[in-house]
């Protein structure tokens, strides 16, 4: 992974309008496979000279037949090597191309995958939608990647259509003349291809990427698809981009086709132009019958700059596809630095000045706050407070747009991220959970733990009973296992506790319990859990009242600061609780205001 971002460093893709980027990247790719561009470009190179030469071998060995020369035998030996040469050549240039365009593949989704998972989860979501991301990151990379073999072979390529004009050239001048009167509109037709093969290839991806993205989200909401019996509304949704798709592809198919019907008939004109003139040379002895025959065919092979319309339509392809790999990569990824954090901390925590902007709005305003090592904090506020997005800063799932973090006196921009992953804990309302077992799940993090530790994590999140209750216990298949909300949440609560480090961000995570659960694993936590800052989103006022401090959160602004208990006298504050629907909070006294409540929870 670091030679990764090192060759990333160094293609340094374009702003995310895509202007450089995709020369830029194509220009990494190049330099990622050189070796092997330059080995495809060697037997291209090879296999081009050999066409060049063979014409002319076979006019002399035509001349050497008819006059009855000596040195025939000679010359059609000649003829032969080249042949096999050339059969030699075209096969290692196949062979050379399939692995260039597959070795550049990996490196590009490498590259693409790696810079996606260092970027801050809402950043990869602003520039596209999960199905936008896997099509940049799978076809659009298959696409760029065919660029080196293609400016490889395509290059050598044109020293065929060149050397065919020089020997034409070398031949006869007129000849050579009356091929030169129709190379303009060559020329003509070539540019017209690329300008407009180029629009139709970057709008046909995009609509593709949009229908990839809708099928992606239809598969994530299957069940409440089915269960709303709209599948076939919602068919008629992912299919809506189908017909512009269809468009697309239809007109590029149409340029396609314009540039290489174009090129058949220019062609042909051109080399019977050749051979006409040639003719009437060969009846007035300027020409040989070899030397018309090397003529006709080096016309051939001159009109070759028509024929390379293929080429080109790969090139163009690669460049759009390139373009669009190139936007995702011009995203810039979260700061990091390589200071160790002090070992042993408590895990104090400080905000110093915060600020998050999205969209324009500033969904964290100046915050300034102070959470002691070894303490329990619980951030509380109504829905679009900023509590998540607190969460997030604190967790470095985000990039401040003002002020600064600090962990132990260490800014957190310049922690190294996986010394920061080891010792910052985090659960989710909904985790995601990764592996093929469950004890696998749990043991998902920045270091593997041992089947000990994993056990004890579950049993303190309360998902050791349900996980025996299973058919294979912890080493049953989690893909099979039939789990619900809030064993599911259990899980990731194992997993947090697992890797619990100085810091340990619990965002929601317990909504999916019942009260006496939540309760459980509320001790548990202080009790079973390695020692350390806690940070809880909370939505019960249960869970506040358990935290030594509870930081209240209003429109992006730190409200107050104190206990539950303080607190709870303040009717805006209940409100909060009421409004996140905590049945406890609508009595008055469930939250455990009264003496002692949060003493004796913990």
């Amino acid at each position: 992974m670091a030679a990764i971002r090192r060759t990333a460093a160094r293609t340094e893709p374009a702003p995310a309008d895509g202007t450089d980027g995709p020369g830029r990247l194509l220009v990494g790719a190049l330099r990622h496979s050189a070796g092997r561009t330059s080995a495809l470009f060697a037997c291209s190179v090879g296999a081009a000279a050999v066409a060049i030469a063979l014409p002319a071998v076979l006019g002399h060995v035509l001349d050497l037949l008819l006059d009855n020369a000596a040195g025939a035998r000679r010359a059609v030996a000649l003829c032969a090597i080249l042949i096999v040469a050339e059969v030699v050549f075209d096969a290692a240039e196949a062979l050379l191309s399939g692995i260039t365009t597959a070795r550049t593949a990996a490196w590009l989704r490498r590259l693409g995958i790696d810079h996606v998972l260092s970027l801050a989860p809402h950043r990869a979501a602003e520039r596209g939608t999960p199905g936008d991301l896997v099509t940049r990151l799978t076809g659009n990379a298959a696409g760029a990647s065919t660029a080196p073999a293609t400016v490889a072979t395509g290059l050598a390529a044109l020293f065929v259509p060149l050397g065919g004009l020089i020997a034409l050239a070398v031949i006869d001048l007129p000849l050579f003349a009356v091929f030169l009167a129709g190379v303009p509109l060559l020329a003509w037709l070539l540019r017209a291809f690329v300008r407009d093969s180029s629009d139709s290839v970057a709008r046909y991806q995009r609509v593709q990427a949009d229908i990839a993205g809708r099928l992606v989200e239809a598969l994530g909401g299957s069940r409440t698809i089915a269960a709303a019996g709209s599948s076939a509304r919602e068919l008629d949704r992912i299919l809506a981009p189908l017909p512009e798709l269809g468009n697309q592809g239809r007109r590029m198919w149409h340029v396609y086709g314009r540039a290489m019907a174009g090129a058949g008939i220019l062609v042909p004109l051109l080399t019977t132009a050749v051979l006409a003139v040639g003719g009437i040379r060969l009846t007035h002895g300027d020409l040989t019958v070899g030397e018309l025959l090397a003529a006709s065919r080096y016309a051939l092979l001159a009109a070759g700059l028509g024929a390379g319309v293929g080429q080109l339509n790969a090139l163009v392809r690669s460049r759009a596809a390139a373009r669009r790999t190139a936007e995702l990569l011009a995203v810039p990824p979260m700061r990091s630095g390589t200071d160790p954090l002090p070992a042993h901390g408590p895990g104090r925590l400080e905000l110093r000045g915060v600020t998050v902007v999205r969209d324009g709005t500033a969904v964290l305003r100046d915050v300034h706050l102070i959470v002691p090592g070894g303490s329990t904090v619980a951030v509380v506020g109504h829905s679009g407070a900023g509590k998540s997005t607190l969460a997030a800063v604190a967790g470095r799932l985000t990039d401040v747009d003002a002020g600064t973090v600090w962990l132990d006196g260490v800014p957190a921009t310049e922690v190294d991220p996986t010394r920061w992953r080891r010792e910052v804990g985090y659960a989710f309302e909904r985790p995601a959970l990764f592996g093929d077992t469950i004890a696998e799940a749990i043991g998902f993090g920045p270091y593997a733990s041992s089947p000990g530790e994993v056990e004890v994590a579950a049993e303190a999140a309360g998902a050791d009973g349900f996980i025996r209750l299973l058919p294979k216990g912890y080493a049953a298949p989690l893909s099979g296992a039939p789990l619900s909300g809030g064993e599911l949440q259990r899980l990731g609560l194992a997993r947090a506790f697992a890797h619990a480090g100085r810091l340990l961000i619990l965002d929601d995570a317990t909504s999916s319990l019942d009260s006496v659960t939540e309760l459980r694993v509320g001790r548990a936590l202080v009790r079973d859990v390695r020692a350390g800052t806690r940070l809880l989103i909370a939505h019960r006022a249960s869970s506040a009242a358990r935290a030594d401090r509870v930081v209240w959160l209003e429109a992006g602004r730190v409200r107050a600061l104190g206990t539950h208990r303080e607190l709870w006298d303040v009717p805006d504050y209940r409100a909060v609780f009421a409004d996140l629907g905590d049945p406890g909070a609508a009595e008055g006294s469930a939250a455990g205001a009264g003496p002692g409540a949060a003493g004796e929870d913990r």
